[in-house]
């Protein structure tokens, strides 16, 4: 109970921070050193053998902050809470965590990087700034293998884990009620079917429901697996029904579509471990779920005219069917391959996609995919690099199948990386905790002592 009060007293405290900050923005700066202060100290005072549940949660913390504070002019670098991650996973190797020697693979795969950015510094256009180009597009990548490199084989309950998603999802909510004050009425902020900066906060739409989406999901993940009380139930449906409403209004699908997705899996997962019981519990969670994602869509599209179901249904406002479902990233997956093709070896640098889009076509665009940016921009090295990431944590699970959100984490990384690219620490970080050895407590051993006793 006490638990249900710490976290029902956390929601109030950061729906209230989302009140402040828009009330009073340059707030959001001085926040955002509060947070940088508090988590360095908690990182540094933890207990030993706790500490990296304390160094997770710090991270978590501020992957879920990263669009808030970039929103509100918070943080004081653009890719601030990249660095932040990685600042904080070595502080936890180097004061006594250490890495898993066998996580070797990553260290390879951030090896390999490297001959990118040699290439970089001799193709790149003299006007580029070389570090700017480098820390914009391996910030994300760095990020994954540090991240990795720190969560690879390394044990962790449930119950830490949880409460590592659980102050992930916190900021989160801080988002969705700034939003729901930028912009009340979304009718006011209506212009066609592409994606909606207005009902983003004003910032991109694109990583805003990348953002919610994960946020939606961590809270089917409660309602599965922490709400017992119906009084907790009804707070995290309530959430989580606001936070797919403003997710569905930016008119970025790819949030909700990866959102959907990998709450699915899951269920899957869920159900296939959990006892007959258990399954009808499932059953009745998953109903409630539908029932409230329905009727979240239905107030969705009544505030925009119908409008978000043309958006879904890959037509503009006229009702007129688009080319193009992918919104341009089908053009921009085949160019950035063709460019692997013409220089396999070495690849064209890094950040050098860019410039050459901008040469050839006049598109001044960055990548949304980064499976194929690895690999045009590194060659070779990027795609033995890319296996890695794919295939390490599915051998990893042939080992340990004990973490019931893996394939959920795995999609997430998988999924947003294709959509979004990285341009937010969510996918590096998420991937890393697919990598946990998660463990779960054993309550019988308490059972047995009691029985043991009452035949003695």
């Amino acid at each position: 109970m006490l638990k249900g009060y710490y976290y029902i007293n956390q929601i109030i405290l950061h729906v209230g921070i989302g009140l402040g900050v828009y009330f009073f923005k340059p707030a959001s700066k001085v926040l955002f050193l509060i947070v940088l202060g508090i988590c360095a100290f908690s990182i540094i005072k933890a207990p030993p053998r706790k500490r990296y549940v304390y160094v997770l949660s710090a991270c978590a913390y501020i992957v879920g902050s990263e669009v808030f504070f970039r929103m509100t002019s918070g943080n004081f670098l653009h890719e601030a809470s990249k660095y932040l991650v990685v600042v904080f996973l070595l502080i936890g190797m180097l004061i006594g965590d250490g890495v898993n020697k066998k996580g070797y693979a990553y260290i390879i795969y951030l090896i390999f990087l490297i001959p990118g950015i040699i290439v970089a510094s001799s193709s790149l256009n003299y006007d580029t700034n070389l570090r700017t180009a480098i820390a914009f597009n391996l910030s994300g990548p760095v990020c994954l293998g540090i991240t990795a490199l720190y969560c690879y084989g390394r044990k962790i309950s449930i119950k830490s884990l949880q409460e590592v998603l659980m102050y992930a999802l916190l900021p989160i909510i801080s988002t969705t009620t700034y939003l729901f004050l930028y912009s009340p009425t979304i009718k006011d902020t209506l212009s066609g079917t592409q994606s909606n900066f207005e009902a983003s906060g004003g910032y991109g739409p694109n990583q805003v429901s990348t953002i919610l989406g994960l946020g939606v999901f961590l809270l089917a993940g409660r309602l599965f697996l922490q709400s017992k009380a119906l009084f907790i139930k009804v707070i995290n449906i309530g959430v989580l029904a606001f936070m797919t409403y403003r997710a569905i209004v930016t008119f970025s699908r790819g949030g909700v579509f990866v959102a959907f997705l990998i709450i699915l899996a899951f269920i899957i997962t869920f159900y296939f471990k959990a006892s007959s019981r258990s399954r009808r519990r499932i059953f009745g969670s998953t109903f409630v779920l539908g029932i409230g994602v329905i009727l979240t869509w239905f107030v969705s599209s009544a505030s925009t005219y119908g409008l978000i179901d043309k958006r879904y249904n890959n037509e503009d406002a006229l009702g007129r069917t688009k080319d193009d479902i992918t919104t341009g990233r089908a053009g921009l997956l085949t160019n950035e391959l063709n460019e692997f093709f013409e220089n396999p070896f070495f690849g064209v640098g890094v950040g050098k996609l860019k410039e050459l889009r901008l040469e050839k076509e006049g598109i001044n665009a960055a990548s949304h995919n980064e499976m194929s940016r690895i690999i045009a921009e590194h060659g070779i090295f990027g795609f033995v690099a890319f296996l890695i990431l794919l295939l390490t944590p599915l051998l990893l699970r042939f080992r340990n199948k004990k973490n019931i959100y893996f394939y959920s984490f795995y999609l997430f990384w998988f999924l947003t990386i294709n959509h979004s690219s990285m341009r937010i620490a969510a996918p590096a970080f998420i991937y890393g905790l697919c990598l946990l050895n998660v463990y779960y407590d054993k309550p019988s051993l308490h059972r047995k002592q009691v029985i043991k006793q009452r035949k003695e």
